[in-house]
């Protein structure tokens, strides 16, 4: 059963609009954007994004403009506060997370403490 509930993590219209993009070009409707927290990283832990079409027991969603995130139980603890964000800039297009709770993050932004 997954956990659809008021979650303490936003979903920027920007990456929902990249997300509902790139699972056209891939015309799977089923395809999610998951987000998650790995160890690693040199600040201690990293974000990672992934395509997948399962939601897990426990896997918490937010639905946008037609597409979801998914995010699990473990790596939500973590993302608390934060935004899933796209950008576009002179560092390239990527996915992000503006985490809060983050004490220091690498010059990437795509690791960080707690």
């Amino acid at each position: 059963m997954t956990v659809q509930i008021a979650l303490p993590i936003e979903f920027s219209d920007a990456a929902a609009r990249k997300v509902k993009t790139l699972v056209d070009e891939e015309e799977n409707p089923n395809l999610k954007l998951r987000v998650y927290v790995t160890g690693g990283g040199c600040s201690g832990f990293q974000y990672g994004f992934t395509f997948d079409e399962k939601v897990n027991e426990g896997d918490a969603t937010i639905d946008k403009n037609e597409v979801t995130l998914v995010v699990d139980p473990m790596s939500l603890q973590y993302l608390v506060g934060g935004v899933v964000d796209y950008t576009e800039g002179l560092e390239g297009s990527r996915f992000l997370v503006t985490n809060p709770n983050a004490t220091t993050t690498c010059g990437c932004g795509a690791s960080f403490t707690v």
